[in-house]
């Protein structure tokens, strides 16, 4: 596995999310013990990002990776997220990122994942009614006081991530990017470079849809939040399934699984860019981190780059007013 920087915080080259172990999916939080494996199968071949958030669960996830990197917390980069449980009322699903709430959020993800710090704090989605001013004023509180070590957004706008990191500096921002979500390269990504900020890519194949295997949507239960994703729906499924058939096509000339060559046109796109695919299974762990190891050509490169859009938005309309702002 190699190894790069996202801002002065050294990571692995792949990360591991941990999102659908417990939450989003379905069948989440069935396989408790499966997914423990899964970590300490990732910690063995390099990784060392794990990636959680209070709202996963809520709060279960943040337990599950707690458990699991018990006595082995030296060995891993561990990045949560506050902003989408309100503490003061509100409850979980609400953008809450006063400082007050930011507190008692850190506070619980660090009981629950038992440790003292938190390596990398994001906040999870911009909080309209809170100036980013005053949410990154009380993070670099916490980092003063060694709670937290690096300060980062999730989905935020360009114009945001400047005046955030015009507070203190920002480590990284965190937005889906993909084969099929392309929005960051256009304004977010620039501002990032300028400003030395790294790039998580979360979603890398696009929730299981790059690989090849969600041929429908029949077996989605309530939980999923598949099944209310503009692109999984009825036209729109259908129609993205000529970018999945073209993946498969470029990674049976590459000699790789489609997740592989989604990943590995990721990589290509900088240095500065960090996939955390999520997975429960050791198998698709073992997988994932192999993507490290393909070397698309330049015409396969190419074949990727010039992909149809795909249809439909890649969130609900109500999680898309909250994000790019």
């Amino acid at each position: 596995m190699k190894y790069i920087k996202l801002g002065d915080l050294e990571v692995s080259r792949i990360g591991l999310g941990a999102m659908g172990m417990s939450f989003g999916y379905t069948g989440s939080g069935t396989t408790d013990a499966e997914s423990i494996r899964t970590v300490h199968r990732a910690l063995e071949l390099g990784v060392t990002l794990l990636d959680t958030a209070e709202i996963y669960g809520p709060y279960t996830n943040e337990e599950l990776i707690g458990r699991a990197v018990r006595g082995r917390r030296d060995e891993v980069v561990l990045a949560t997220k506050f902003g989408l449980v309100s503490h003061a009322g509100g409850g979980p699903g609400v953008p809450d990122s006063t400082p007050a709430n930011i507190r008692t959020s850190v506070e619980g993800s660090l009981r629950r994942l038992g440790t003292d710090h938190i390596d990398l704090c994001y906040q999870h989605r911009v909080d309209p009614n809170t100036p980013i001013e005053d949410t990154v004023g009380a993070l670099a509180e916490l980092v003063a006081e060694g709670k937290i070590r690096h300060i980062g957004l999730s989905e935020a706008g360009a114009g945001t991530i400047r005046r955030a990191h015009a507070v203190h500096p920002v480590t990284a921002l965190q937005s889906e990017y993909s084969l099929w979500t392309r929005d960051p390269e256009a304004d977010v990504l620039p501002v990032l470079r300028e400003l030395g900020i790294g790039f998580v890519a979360y979603s890398p194949l696009g929730h299981g849809f790059l690989t090849g295997t969600v041929r429908s949507t029949d077996g989605f239960d309530e939980s999923d939040l598949r099944a209310t994703n503009p692109r999984f729906l009825a036209e729109n499924f259908r129609a993205n399934q000529r970018i999945a058939d073209e993946v498969e096509a470029v990674a049976d000339e590459a000699g790789a699984t489609p997740a592989q060559v989604a990943l590995a046109w990721l990589l290509g796109k900088g240095d500065d860019i960090v996939p955390i695919p999520g997975t429960r299974r050791v198998t698709r762990v073992e997988e994932n981190t192999a993507a490290d190891t393909v070397e698309l050509t330049e015409a396969q490169t190419a074949r990727l780059d010039n992909l149809p859009t795909a249809s439909g938005d890649h969130h609900t309309a109500e999680q898309m007013e909250l994000m790019g702002l």
